[in-house]
């Protein structure tokens, strides 16, 4: 009896022991499951705190919970992490000449802006910002930094502002000014590369003309504006852009200054349908010369539409291109879309000498230039006859329409060598409409493709 009583008591010791040690540790645990939670309201709180207020205090205390973490661990240890990705990819001696290098961006809107931030998110130290404008509500759809606080206030400003919460290393030389080409030299002090994201053509042109005379380093957006499609935006040497009305002026304002090539450019080969320049009210015309309301000479006053998403598409190529370019993994040759220069210069040729045995008489230039053929041959017509069954030419040929009007983009159409020769004998020598000689649906054809050229021009200001 007393050893069942015995055996009995040990028992209900150990169910005892079992239970206090159970109830412990499920004390301990739902303790510190409340301690997580409380930590994790805790840090909703602040974060909460940290986006709603944005006073001076709030930030000293954001400050402060930055540099004790930097206590832990130092800067330069932080640095490494935030761009371990970007040294997986340069290596240590890549990204200590990324890291050295100083960037001047100029113009600080849809493009500029993103170059801005992308820059300092790879690794640049050393960031100059150029611009005189202000944010607006409009900017909104393609600024990589403005919000509705912003409005109102320099878009340097809010860029500087973003660009030092992602890096406590960057420098950032905001300058809230308008570069001109009389004191540039100012402003471009320093620069390994300059990044030109101006608007405005004249101001553009003295730009690249001044740092190619200085033998400064630049690479130019031209227009975002208008365009829709990501696939034909490019990287190219000045020389080389097509189909861009900004990239054409600018190279011909260049040339005029004998600067014909050496300057890196992104651009798109696309062609401008049927967006077009949103007009100002009419009040606004009633009161006198519309020009006088730009804020300065030269620069546009009416509305250019923008697809929010291509600025930014624009200055992320600018960024690769440079980043490569400083981490001394260059890329040495952009491929263009369309590599077909010789083609149109033999187009072209062809079409002079066509023209000359039609007038009788030599002629020395014609009113279509190369960039005009591409625009014929690539985006009218597609690179194929304007014959019935379309077929892509072996020997395509340009030649003048209608011999009854003048060489014109709206009257120039391809041809296979075959066709051209039937067109010149049956329709140009004769002087014959040549609707009566190959149909009403290629003269069809032909006239939808002068209501194309009519909303080319309508958008080019032609």
């Amino acid at each position: 009896m007393n050893v069942f009583s015995a055996q009995s008591h040990r028992t209900q010791l150990i169910l005892a022991a079992v239970s206090a040690s159970l109830l412990t540790s499920g004390l301990f645990t739902a303790y510190n499951a409340y301690i997580r939670r409380e930590r994790r309201r805790n840090l909703d709180r602040d974060i909460l705190r940290s986006i709603a207020d944005q006073d001076e205090s709030s930030k000293r205390r954001l400050i402060q919970k930055g540099e004790e973490f930097l206590d832990e661990q130092t800067e330069e240890e932080v640095t490494r992490e935030r761009l371990a990705r970007c040294y997986a990819f340069f290596g240590d001696e890549g990204m200590a000449r990324v890291r050295e290098k100083s960037v001047v961006v100029v113009g600080c809107g849809g493009v500029g802006s993103w170059v801005a931030v992308m820059l300092v998110r790879s690794g640049v130290s050393k960031i100059r910002l150029v611009d005189f404008d202000y944010v607006t509500l409009s900017s909104l759809n393609r600024h990589a930094t403005a919000v509705l606080a912003d409005v109102g206030t320099p878009k340097v400003r809010c860029i500087e502002r973003t660009l030092k919460q992602i890096s406590t290393r960057v420098e950032v030389d905001g300058r809230i000014e308008l570069w001109r080409k009389e004191d540039g030299g100012r402003l471009l002090e320093g620069a390994d590369w300059v990044i030109d994201a101006i608007d405005n053509i004249t101001t553009k042109v003295d730009l690249l003309k001044y740092c190619h005379e200085h033998h400064i380093k630049v690479f130019s957006s031209m227009g975002a504006s208008a365009k829709t499609d990501p696939t034909r935006v490019q990287i190219s040497d000045i020389s080389y852009t097509m189909y861009d009305p900004l990239a054409r002026s600018v190279r011909r304002r260049l040339r005029l200054q004998g600067v014909a090539s050496g300057i890196p450019v992104v651009y798109s080969t696309e062609v401008p349908g049927d967006v077009k320049l949103l007009p100002l009210p009419e009040e606004e015309f009633q009161k006198g010369d519309v020009k006088e309301l730009g804020v300065f000479d030269d620069f546009r006053v009416r509305i250019l539409p923008v697809l929010g998403s291509m600025p930014s598409l624009f200055g992320l190529h600018i960024v690769t291109y440079i980043l490569c370019e400083m981490a001394g993994k260059p890329i040495l040759n952009p491929l263009p879309i369309k590599n077909r220069k010789k083609l149109y210069e033999r187009l072209l040729r062809d079409l002079l000498h066509h023209e000359s045995k039609f007038v009788g008489k030599p002629i020395n230039k014609l009113p279509i230039d190369e960039d005009d053929v591409a625009l014929i041959f690539e985006d009218l017509h597609l690179g194929r006859s304007v014959v019935p069954p379309h077929a892509v030419p072996a020997r395509p040929t340009l030649l003048r329409w209608d011999p009854a009007k003048p060489l014109t983009l709206e009257n120039c159409v391809v041809f296979e060598s075959i066709e051209a020769t039937k067109h010149i004998k049956e329709c140009l020598s004769p002087r014959k409409h040549p609707g009566a000689v190959w149909g009403d649906e290629v003269q069809a054809i032909v006239d939808r493709h002068a209501g194309d050229v009519a909303k080319y021009r309508t958008w080019v200001g032609l």
